[in-house]
């Protein structure tokens, strides 16, 4: 009954995590700016530090079954 809420905020960070990233990478890609206003380096630092932390979320509330 427990691994109910494991597995939704699993799935939950998980998808953002790798959404987060699949997002910056295509506008890195395309050489598009990944937040408006802002220096593109650090925009581009924050948006991958960012993913790849809720991505490592998801899968330690997955190892949490």
């Amino acid at each position: 009954m427990e691994s109910g809420p494991a597995i939704f905020a699993g799935v939950v960070f998980a998808l953002f995590g790798a959404g987060l990233l699949l997002w910056t990478g295509v506008r890195v890609l395309h050489r598009a700016p990944v937040a408006q206003g802002v220096n593109p380096v650090a925009s581009v630092a924050f948006a991958t530090l960012t993913g790849a932390v809720a991505l490592l979320i998801g899968v330690w509330c997955f190892t949490r079954l």
